[in-house]
Parts: structure tokens; sequence; C-alpha cells
């Protein structure tokens, strides 16, 4: 099922949907600064080359006439329940200038295809309790409620 949205043909004309790469370093730490993990460049620059030693794993960075404005990355998983592959969206970004200009709808369009081409039999996404303009997002992207997730830090 397509995502709803903006007419796909005009936000790609201006946008540019890419992986990541350690040349992307610093637009990758401002954007995840922006999702409210900071990190500086190097710290990024580690963090995508992990992504990319990891053929379960992909990390898509958007471009807006020519600036980065926006970041989602994938986890691929086996999931036992189900007895199936299931593709996780671990983090999604947009920018605040480039918000309401379809470029979360055309992340989640790509995660979706590559969910499909990866074999996936679902594409999920978490959120904070909190971020409730992120929910109302995701819902009007046809995502439903899932299950509630419960977290355990094991320390710095």
């Amino acid at each position: 099922m397509p995502l709803p949205g903006a007419p796909a043909a005009a936000v790609e004309a201006d946008l540019d949907l890419r992986n990541a790469t350690p040349a992307d370093a610093e637009d990758v730490a401002a954007l995840l600064g922006a999702l409210g993990y900071p990190c500086d460049a190097g710290d990024a620059a580690e963090r995508i080359a992990a992504v990319l030693g990891n053929d379960r794993q992909a990390l898509l960075l958007a471009r807006r006439h020519g600036a980065a404005c926006g970041l989602l990355a994938l986890d691929f998983m086996y999931y036992l329940p189900l007895g199936t592959t299931t593709c996780r969206v671990t983090a999604l970004v947009v920018g605040d200038d480039a918000r309401g200009h379809g470029v979360g709808r055309a992340l989640l369009r790509d995660a979706e295809r590559r969910a499909r081409a990866g074999g996936a039999a679902r594409l999920e996404v978490t959120s904070a309790g909190h971020r409730t303009e992120a929910h109302a997002f995701y819902r009007a992207c046809g995502f439903g409620e899932g299950a509630v997730r419960f977290v355990k830090s094991l320390g710095d």
C-alpha cells in the first residue's frame, strides 16, 4: 500500500535519497542531534561505518536542494514469533526547515521499498511516548498501533 502524502514525482524532483557515507558525518551528526541524540562528526562517522559494515542495516540520507534534510535508519531482523524477517525503522528525522515538504513520506516510501526487496514481511517503527506529532505522522502514513515497548538500560 503506498504511503499517502505529496505526489511522489513532486517530492522526488526536489529530493535526493541515497545511502549515507562517512563523508556525510557532519550532516548525520546534525540530524541525530535534531532527533535528540547529539554526537559529533567523529562519532557519526563511526556509526555510519558500523551500519555500512552490516548488510542487515541501511542508513538513508535525504538532500533537498543540495542540503541534508532527513535521515532514516533501517535494521532487518529475523522475527521468531512470525518466523520471518521484519524491517525496523530505528531512526527517522526530518530537519525543521524541510518538514511539511514530503521528505519523511519519501523516506518511508523508500524504506518500504527496501523492506519488500529485502524479503521483510512488515515494516515497523518505534517512537518515544512523548513524540505525539510523530505518532500522528506515522498513523497518516499507514502505520497502526503495535505492542508496547519496554527498555532497560544496561549501562553507558
